[in-house]
């Protein structure tokens, strides 16, 4: 069993059910470290759905990726704007066909497509961002942002006048709900009336809309903004020449909204891609559920900006250290849904099934989940 799996919070049971479903139809583990040890693991493939210069998301992953090729030496090779359809099997293709014997599928979409063809090619192990499916040669990793941005809402309910914060979502996915969801109960947590409206784009990155929504939503009231698109920069900026606020998510814009910047939440990929090409190379990396978390570095609190008061920053870094003790946890109950339903009772922990595949939104929140 995996310790880290446990960790996670999942159960024996489900162990033990995505054990089978993976082992079923595929390659035992024994069969994938034999047929890996035939390829070249030196040769490291990215691939993401966006562009390498967002200075968002797919920035953040391609850090990761500089940072693996820096530590470890090794040759890598990105791919971006490749969309989340057949099209990117046809891309891990020509990887694969150049020699590269691990490949990185960096967005949410891709994971069906790397089962599809990890079953053409087990000789080559695939690591993808997200998801709660396995191959025999099909692992996931992600880092759990939630804490990093339930302290960033904590921040958005301190300085908001209104009461009213806007949130840009690109699609309503679980990992997307998820950072509304923290966000709206951080600022809950200073405020109990505040509220979050939010607005789905339907693109990972799409600047105009991006800016038309962003205006939106302050012409509605809203003096803060975040949002889970692939690049915070666009809102970021309308935040500043709007003389609002904004929260980040992924990178830390800060040099691009100096005076509107509260904090964010930031990615540090390049240490987790690190452990697990150390592992494939090994021969000891079998395909599991790895989550980072804001305690293990994965993720990061960025700096507050110039307009955080410091009474404010103290009682956030004091959360923060409850966080890391375990003395807090954010996902604990009672979670109150949009409607009025209970979610999960006072102190009871949502299990990590329950969280990556959430389909609600919390009460407080104006839009839809679905």
């Amino acid at each position: 069993m995996s310790r880290r799996l446990l960790a996670a919070g999942f159960s024996r049971r489900q162990i033990l059910q995505v054990g089978l479903m993976a082992g079923g139809a595929m390659l035992s583990a024994s069969s994938w470290q034999t047929a890996q040890a035939q390829v070249n693991t030196k040769k490291i493939g990215y691939i993401y759905v966006g562009p390498q210069s967002d200075y968002g998301y797919n920035y953040s992953m391609d850090l990761g990726r500089q940072y693996v090729e820096k530590t470890l030496g090794v040759e890598t090779t990105y791919f971006d704007n490749i969309p989340e359809s057949a099209e990117v099997e046809r891309v891990m293709e020509r990887l694969i066909r150049d020699d590269h014997g691990i490949i990185f599928a960096t967005s949410y979409g891709y994971l069906d497509h790397a089962i599809t063809v990890g079953q053409k090619y087990p000789e080559v192990s695939f690591l993808h961002a997200g998801g709660l499916k396995l191959g025999a040669n099909v692992g996931t990793y992600w880092a759990d942002s939630d804490d990093a941005i339930y302290l960033a809402g904590m921040v958005a309910g301190s300085l908001s006048k209104t009461g009213k914060l806007g949130f840009l979502g690109a699609f309503q996915i679980p990992q997307v709900l998820r950072t509304i969801n923290a966000f709206t109960m951080g600022a809950q947590s200073i405020n109990p009336e505040a509220t979050t409206t939010v607005v789905w784009t339907g693109a990972w990155l799409d600047p105009p809309k991006e800016a038309e929504v962003a205006n939106a939503l302050l012409d509605g009231g809203a003096d803060v903004l975040a949002g889970q698109v692939d690049s915070p920069l666009t809102f970021a900026q309308t935040a500043e020449r709007r003389g609002a606020y904004v929260v980040g998510k992924d990178v830390n814009v800060t040099e691009f909204a100096p005076k509107a910047w509260l904090t964010g939440a930031s990615w540090n990929w390049g240490p987790m891609m690190v452990d697990l090409v150390k592992q494939i190379q090994g021969g000891t990396w079998k395909p599991e559920f790895v989550r980072g978390t804001l305690k293990g570095g994965d993720v990061v609190l960025d700096p507050f900006g110039p307009a955080v008061p410091s009474e404010v920053q103290a009682k956030v870094m004091a959360v923060k250290e409850q966080i890391l003790s375990g003395v807090k946890v954010v996902w604990s109950g009672p979670i109150i849904k949009q409607d009025g339903s209970e979610v999960v009772a006072s102190g009871v922990k949502l299990p990590m099934e329950t969280l990556e595949s959430m389909n609600f939104l919390v009460k407080g929140v104006i839009g839809s989940a679905s």
